[in-house]
């Protein structure tokens, strides 16, 4: 994982990165989805940008999470370029090694620039998105700032359709404004089911479509991350029939304490 702090010289630092990812990998090959398929994120089209909020302050962790398993999915195993806002760094914690791993990223694919102002955050998005070496952007922010303008959105879209890259702009903190985004979610943390052996369980969501540009079913998916395939999933079906709780029985044993949140 490469790390470029937000000192004068991190845009041309980035620079010198991406030229050199455009030399050695090319242009990226397109990542489409199938027309009417039933898969929920299939309208998270590539060269565009999605909105992702999260859903209260507590669900930071869980937008990031997200984020990042949607720029997997798109990448297609090409470079991700991370932008971290400094405020939601402090707020939501740092990127973890141990932790990206479980996510299945690989620390040599993620080019990592931590920024302290919201400005510096969006120019490097830009930049990421230009370069068609890069498979795929996650800007991440904390609160509300007036840099998140309708036209700084369309120059991010702009930037994408230049590169072919999705950008998703993970926010937390914030209330959902207007923008050029294709889509827009919420995101919270959801509670996953252990595996095998009381393991924890696989990271889980509950992603609501808030909007989709050009109108569009809408609607909430509970989501598990596969890291052994890269995508979302629907949660394994409970084993064996629901008992209802009796009165009189501590909450505990319910059979949630063994659950985690993502």
């Amino acid at each position: 994982m490469q790390n470029i702090h937000s000192q004068p010289e991190a845009l041309a630092a980035l620079k010198t990165r991406l030229e050199a990812l455009d030399r050695a990998g090319g242009r990226r090959a397109g990542a489409g989805v199938r027309a009417g398929s039933d898969d929920a994120f299939a309208p998270l089209a590539t060269g565009v940008l999605h909105d992702l909020y999260a859903a209260a302050p507590a669900d930071a962790v869980a937008v990031n999470a997200f984020g990042l398993g949607l720029a997997l999915r798109a990448a297609g195993g090409r470079p991700i370029v991370w932008g971290l806002h400094e405020m939601m760094a402090q707020e939501a914690g740092r990127p973890h090694g141990p932790g990206l791993h479980e996510m299945g990223l690989s620390p040599r694919d993620l080019l990592l620039v931590r920024t302290r102002d919201v400005q510096t955050l969006l120019a490097v998005g830009e930049e990421a998105l230009r370069s068609p070496a890069v498979g795929a952007v996650l800007l991440s922010a904390w609160g509300e700032a007036k840099a998140f303008s309708l036209t700084a959105s369309r120059r991010l879209t702009l930037a994408a359709e230049t590169g072919g890259a999705p950008l998703f702009l993970a926010r937390a903190g914030a209330l959902p404004c207007p923008s050029a985004a294709e889509t827009r979610w919420s995101v919270a943390s959801c509670a996953s089911e252990p595996l095998e052996g009381g393991a924890p369980g696989r990271p889980s969501f509950s992603a609501t479509l808030l909007r989709r540009r050009g109108g569009g079913a809408t609607g909430t998916w509970i989501m598990e991350w596969d890291r052994e395939q890269r995508t979302f999933r629907p949660p394994a079906p409970l084993s064996g029939g629901l008992v209802p709780l009796a009165a009189q029985r501590p909450t505990a044993a319910s059979g949630t304490a063994g659950r985690r949140a993502a």
